[in-house]
């Protein structure tokens, strides 16, 4: 598959404003301050390293303070077999949550890809995107969330969840109508779960706040992917314009959810992936 983000038109997000952070209500100044129990890194963020030495890097990601890593099925998991990754997880004592995928693998061998999930101790598959030629339409977007509901069906019988992650695009309407929109309403929220990147949305123009609170329960991951002053390219967490602080915070249930920074620009991939880690350690909310 190619990469995900090589069609992925990136949207200027206008009119956002202020708007990404009063929508959200204040920290109770009451309440105990709170960090992530867990830290991961999308493995796209260091997606060159990984194609170098994909074990040194794993023991890079792991020395940088990260206990988890979302893999990439559609990169073919770097060249790797299951069970050369399952052996290089476990000896850098990193977990793999979850992994994203093709779209393809829900017509095609679906049943095996279930079991490879079980292998490397994945509790989620998730599809990051689809091929432009089958996204154009209002009716594409709805077929796409039947099949998603018969995937995710089938997942939940072998333990695993079927999710969706958002990119920019999908927040440009068609017919008046917003795809995203229409795919999550459509999905059975007992089979299909759904991962919002935060920095995609802004990108997109669309609220990552607004969307928390409309789809509250339909969330159970996150890319965390700041995202600079004219939402044109993300940047590391904590220089760009999304509140991570806020953000987290609205959150609910948040120590059940994963969250996995990506940073897709980063001119040296490795040593972003250990600031974005420090910034997440040190931030309370």
């Amino acid at each position: 598959m190619t990469r995900r983000r090589d069609f992925m038109k990136t949207l200027g997000a206008a009119a956002l404003g202020h708007a990404l952070r009063p929508r959200a209500p204040s920290p109770d100044p009451r309440a105990v301050p709170r960090k992530l129990s867990r830290i991961g890194l999308e493995l796209f963020s260091v997606r060159d390293a990984m194609a170098r030495d994909p074990e040194r890097t794993l023991a890079a990601v792991r020395a940088s303070g990260y206990t988890d890593v979302e893999l990439l099925w559609s990169f073919g998991n770097f060249g790797r077999t299951t069970e050369q990754v399952r052996a290089a997880l476990d000896k850098e004592g990193l977990r793999a949550p979850s992994a994203h995928c093709s779209p393809t693998i829900l017509f095609v061998g679906w049943d095996r890809s279930l079991a490879i999930a079980h292998r490397l101790g994945h509790e989620f598959l998730i599809v990051p995107s689809f091929t432009p030629d089958t996204a154009r339409s209002l009716d594409d977007w709805r077929e796409w969330a039947d099949r998603f509901n018969a995937a995710g069906a089938a997942a939940r019988r072998a333990g695993i969840w079927l999710a969706f992650h958002n990119e920019a695009e999908h927040m440009t309407p068609i017919d008046g109508t917003v795809p995203y929109d229409l795919f999550v309403q459509r999905t059975d929220p007992t089979v299909v779960r759904h991962q919002l990147d935060v920095g995609n949305m802004v990108m997109g123009g669309g609220d990552p706040f607004v969307y928390l609170e409309r789809y509250r329960d339909r969330y159970w991951s996150f890319h965390l992917k700041d995202v600079v002053a004219d939402h044109s390219r993300d940047t590391e967490l904590g220089t760009g314009t999304l509140d991570f602080r806020r953000l987290l915070a609205a959150v609910p249930d948040i120590d059940r959810k994963f969250c996995y920074v990506e940073q897709e620009g980063a001119k040296d991939s490795l040593a972003s992936a250990r600031r974005n880690c420090d910034f997440l350690t040190k931030l309370e909310f």
